[in-house]
């Protein structure tokens, strides 16, 4: 395949001076990655931090001839500094998160501009990129790991199906299940917007609870949290939202059977950090309640992540607020009980796109903000332990 490079300047906003301390600059720092493109359109997908101390970012890139996302890939160093960009043949469109990892390596899922084929890349460390393997099946719509393997929810638009399936680093697919969206093309519209990126973006999420595997996405003409054991033709649990007006943005399996979750309702957001579902009947999200949060944007992108905190676990609920920075909530898991909170951004405006823990015990963020107000372009946030400490008492 062919690997195009570009040149790209950093823009530091927090630098370093000379008599700098490398300790601290490697714990706490902030970067912005501009392009001399000025028609150029990123959007970052997830970050990892890799052994070397660095970090691999997947993102996707407007590209002029194809309605679909194409494929960035950035590494930067430890102090965030650009290393190397990759922009991935232009035959391959609608890269997915998270970053896998598996056998030491990185893999995300995409498809093929033309048939629109499910593939899977590998990236090792250095963001060095292998040709992909291909899946089957079309539109990947979100991914999880599952051991040695990976979880792959997608829209089978033939079958007018939600397909849950298992998928070895090899590209096999050794399990798999298809849910009907219902009939007609009403039901479709929002998402074939959510991949060509005209409308919504849906929260399409694919997981396992203990044995059980989940999914967030289409079922039965409305966007719904179900539960599966990919053997029989229904879900066992369905958790309904409203059409695409509602339902479930991010959830996470905790200790004890319990869930972080968050959801939406028609525009206002609602988190619920310590929540029961009901796994095995058919229940409505809007029963679910939760501290609802109007200072974050309508229908919010929601991330969840599990740490620990001051030897406390700690879910840590990362959104966008209306004042245009990164909000971070810390909640204990245990109890529910609100922690504390951190924000993230000024000047230009700034969007979540994930979070992660690294190896010092901080945080990297990594996001999106618009240079001038108006230029998409991917940013890089690294907090300290300290400063996670400090912010989530």
């Amino acid at each position: 395949m062919r690997l195009l490079a570009l040149a790209i300047i950093a823009l530091v906003l927090m630098g370093c001076s000379n008599d700098s301390d490398p300790a601290a600059d490697k714990a706490n720092f902030t970067r912005i990655y501009d392009n001399n493109k000025y028609d150029a359109s990123f959007y970052p997908i997830d970050a990892k931090q890799t052994p070397d101390g660095g970090y691999l970012i997947l993102g996707g890139r407007r590209i002029q001839d194809s309605n679909f996302s194409g494929i960035y890939i950035l590494k930067v160093d430890e102090l965030g500094g650009f290393i190397s960009e990759q922009e991935v043949d232009e035959n391959y469109v609608n890269p997915i998160g998270p970053l896998l990892e598996s056998g030491g390596n990185y893999f995300f899922f995409c498809m093929t501009s033309v048939g629109l084929q499910t593939q899977l890349f590998q990236l090792d460390g250095d963001g060095t990129i292998s040709n992909p393997v291909s899946v089957g099946g079309s539109y990947p719509a979100a991914s999880a790991t599952d051991g040695n393997n990976f979880m792959l929810l997608s829209y089978d638009n033939f079958n007018k199906n939600t397909v849950v399936s298992v998928v070895t680093p090899s590209g096999s697919i050794t399990q798999s299940k298809g849910f009907s969206i219902g009939a007609g093309d009403a039901v479709e519209e929002p998402i074939i917007n959510h991949f060509l990126r005209t409308g919504k973006q849906i929260p399409f999420l694919v997981g396992k609870a203990g044995s059980q595997f989940y999914f967030n996405g289409f079922y039965n003409y409305t966007l719904s949290l179900c539960f599966t054991n990919l053997l029989a033709d229904d879900p066992q649990g369905i958790i309904q939202g409203q059409q695409d007006d509602g339902g479930v943005s991010q959830v996470m399996p905790l200790d004890g059977g319990k869930f972080a979750l968050a959801r939406f309702n028609f525009g206002d957001n609602y988190f619920l950090p310590n929540a029961t579902l009901n796994t095995s009947g058919i229940s409505s999200s809007t029963d679910l309640g939760g501290n609802p949060f109007p200072e974050l944007v309508g229908y919010a992108s929601v991330k969840i992540l599990r740490t620990t905190i001051n030897s406390k676990k700690v879910a840590i609920y990362g959104s966008d607020t209306r004042s245009k920075q990164i909000a971070l909530f810390g909640y204990d898991e245990s109890s529910g009980e609100f922690m504390g909170s951190r924000y993230l951004g000024f000047s230009n405006p700034f969007e979540i796109a994930s979070i992660a823990p690294t190896a010092d015990g901080g945080l990297v963020i990594c996001g999106t903000t618009f240079v001038a107000g108006r230029f998409p372009r991917i940013c890089l946030f690294k907090l300290s332990q300290d400063e996670i400490s400090g912010s989530f008492k």
